[in-house]
């Protein structure tokens, strides 16, 4: 199929059709909570793969489909995100998977600043834990609606009054129950859909690797079959009721409510359920504000901005994908559009969509939908493109750092890849580098959110750029933003050193709370500014 580039407009009705039709979410929770299977069972119930990778028993252990690195298989955790589209009751779900471990939160926070929607995946044993506070508190300063899905129903775990009591305590959001628990967690039996009072029984399948097989039956039926279960399970139904715990479409559109399911994502129990809500109440794709705070219909021509720029993903190809999320208009293969950073053209030859490994071509793509260009080596985490209007989303803000290491080339010989690899991770945003005209380009500082991250570094600069390198820790555990007239007073104070970013930002590092408080005594009047997104 060829490419219309600038071809002729479509209609505005048609792009807002396109854009009614759009669910864009994120998934996002605590580590081990069940995310790269919950994603990959949604893609199984839509019919987009054939068998889920997460399959129980040591012999047959299969790895998800959307983790693609090498350091993903071998621990069994998601470290980039993955973007997944599928059509669903004429619907068209775009999924965006996030890491899976809390070093990783920066490229969460940036797959957030794309979506419409995210599904909040708690342990059903472990409830609300650490990573999931932060996420959500993310997710509340950007008023993304939150649909909840507690996980691991088919294991022992807490209890389900006491889960949306946490819920109501620690997020201040009002739960409100889609479907009910029949059975207590580890005795599951299915769900009561509150909406039609039916009971929907689940079976299990081989392990989870294929549709969990549903039944629907009328309450009379439910309460013959289960017996007790059911009957505790209408008991607490009412109880719900009487408090006041029922969905609000617009509440939960506000972000003050978030609906919530329970099921076994590895099981395949309450997927189809958590699907239909995504369709039936999750936003479509609107309109986008810009760095002004001017919303941007989504039937004017056009725009998108670059949240996640990734190499390394096919080493016969050594390409660069920078994933951008369509704001407003059509985008179509080979058009040319305008970097708002630069004010230059840029050609969009190749567009793809991209989840793991697997690959396809985009011709054309909506508000909401994700694309993937390639070889966009002049794009980075941020940027914005346009046709005709210029536009300029707000940019993402980087977390701020918590480990630095020196980083260093070992072979002499290789100094040119083990630059090129630096300059590609910083591009990415896999890892802040930091510089100074003392160290010079050869010892640059590697600035971190999470140790892993220096992991995943040194991984790539070994076996994507042949650039073996060594990495020193520095005795630093903060960082703040200073300006140019300091630079020379905090130079000259013991155990700080300021380093430049490559986003131009001065950042003043410290060894712990109590130097820089001791600084900020010192100097009245200094510029020590915390950055903007804390870890």
């Amino acid at each position: 199929m060829t490419a219309a580039p600038n071809s002729a407009p479509f209609p505005p009705a048609r792009i807002r059709a396109q854009a009614d039709r759009r669910r864009t979410f994120a998934v996002i929770s605590h580590p081990d909570a069940g995310k790269s299977t919950l994603t990959e069972a949604l893609a199984l119930h839509a019919r987009v793969i054939g068998q889920a990778g997460a399959v129980h028993g040591k012999g047959n252990r299969r790895a998800t489909v959307s983790d693609w690195m090498q350091m993903e298989k071998d621990r069994g955790i998601s470290i980039s995100s993955a973007a997944l589209q599928f059509e669903y009751r004429d619907t068209v779900i775009n999924l965006v998977d996030t890491p899976g471990h809390a070093d990783f939160s920066e490229d969460t926070y940036r797959v957030l600043s794309a979506v419409d929607a995210a599904v909040m995946l708690i342990d059903a044993a472990k409830g609300l834990e650490a990573q999931t506070m932060k996420l959500f508190e993310v997710c509340r300063h950007r008023d993304i609606p939150i649909i909840t899905f507690i996980n691991k129903w088919d294991r022992p775990g807490q209890e389900a009054l006491a889960l949306l009591d946490e819920i109501t305590e620690r997020t201040g959001l009002r739960p409100a129950p889609l479907t009910w628990p029949v059975g207590i967690a580890g005795e599951f039996h299915g769900v009561l859909e509150r909406a039609s009072g039916d009971f929907i029984r689940f079976t299990r399948t081989d392990a989870g690797a294929g549709i969990a097989q549903e039944e629907r039956l009328d309450a009379d039926a439910a309460a013959a079959m289960i017996g007790g279960d059911w009957d505790t399970a209408l008991e607490e139904a009412e109880l719900l009721e009487l408090e006041g715990q029922e969905h609000d479409q617009d509440a939960f559109l506000a972000a003050r409510s978030t609906p919530v399911m329970f099921g076994s994502a590895v099981l395949n129990f309450g997927v189809h359920q958590l699907l239909d809500a995504l369709v039936d109440i999750a936003p479509a794709a609107g309109p986008r504000p810009d760095q002004d705070g001017n919303p941007r219909p989504v039937e004017e021509p056009f725009s998108g901005f670059v949240f996640k720029v990734q190499a390394g993903m096919d080493a016969n190809h050594r390409d660069r994908l920078a994933y951008i999320r369509v704001c407003s208009g059509v985008f179509e293969r080979g058009m040319v559009v305008t970097h708002a950073t630069t004010g230059k053209p840029f050609a969009t030859k190749y567009a793809q969509q991209v989840f793991g490994r697997d690959r396809e071509v985009v011709d054309t793509a909506f508000p909401g939908d994700i694309v993937g260009l390639v070889n966009a080596s002049a794009l980075r985490v941020g940027d914005s493109l346009y046709v005709d209007r210029k536009v300029v989303f707000p940019r993402i803000p980087t977390f701020s750092p918590e480990h630095f290491k020196v980083i260093r080339a070992k072979d002499s010989s290789k100094y040119k890849q083990f630059r090129r690899g630096i300059e590609q991770l910083d591009h990415e945003g896999v890892i802040q580098v930091l510089r100074s005209d003392l160290r010079g380009d050869q010892a640059p500082v590697l600035a971190a959110v999470g140790p892993m991250q220096f992991e995943v570094a040194e991984d790539r600069m070994v076996n994507e750029f042949n650039a073996p390198c060594t990495l020193e820790q520095l005795n630093f555990s903060l960082a703040r933003r200073t300006t140019p007239e300091w630079v020379s007073v905090l130079s000259r104070e013991r155990g700080v050193e300021v380093l430049s970013r490559s986003d131009g930002a001065l950042l003043a590092l410290f060894p712990d709370r109590w130097r820089l408080a001791g600084v900020e005594r010192e100097h009245e009047g200094i510029v020590l500014e915390p950055l903007v997104v804390s870890a």
